[in-house]
């Protein structure tokens, strides 16, 4: 587990990147929680922007933590790399097995594969994909049920 001030950086970084960037992921402002070697876990807060007329996370900013929490193995990969690589999503697969009452935390474990998929991409020099997988808890709940579980296929290039 990185610092809270590591995580504060980390936080920071994604908050200013989305916000002039991105303004659909910072509106929903996502923070840090947790990078490892392999786990990256970001929370979504339920506020008013982010919940539905049932009061429960909405099905949108569920989808914005899926992707997130995986871009943000491959952005620390990237940075790391020191080449310029371009990723995006190429598809995107959902459960949603139970209602998202309270702040959700999105889970991915598998970064090293994440930071695999980049280094493949730079030693070919061709676009690569990879389904990656991540879920959702919310913690303040049961931190023990996943509320959802996502499928993302990232596809990285190394730009010309």
């Amino acid at each position: 587990m990185k610092s809270s001030f590591d995580r504060f950086k980390q936080t920071l970084f994604l908050r200013l990147y989305t916000f002039s960037n991105i303004p659909l992921i910072w509106w929903v402002q996502p923070s840090v929680v947790d990078v490892t070697a392999n786990q990256t876990v970001l929370k979504i807060p339920l506020t008013r922007r982010t919940r539905n007329h049932l009061k429960v996370m909405y099905f949108g900013a569920l989808a914005i933590g899926a992707e997130v929490v995986v871009a943000l193995k491959a952005v620390d990969a990237i940075t790391k790399c020191g080449h310029k690589v371009d990723y995006i999503f190429k598809d995107f697969q959902a459960n949603f097995n139970k209602r998202a009452e309270g702040d959700v935390h999105f889970i991915c474990a598998e970064g090293e594969a994440v930071e695999a998929l980049v280094a493949k991409c730079l030693q070919t020099g061709e676009r690569e994909s990879q389904t990656f997988h991540s879920y959702a808890i919310v913690p303040s709940k049961n931190p023990g049920e996943k509320v959802a579980e996502f499928s993302v296929t990232l596809s990285v290039k190394k730009r010309k």
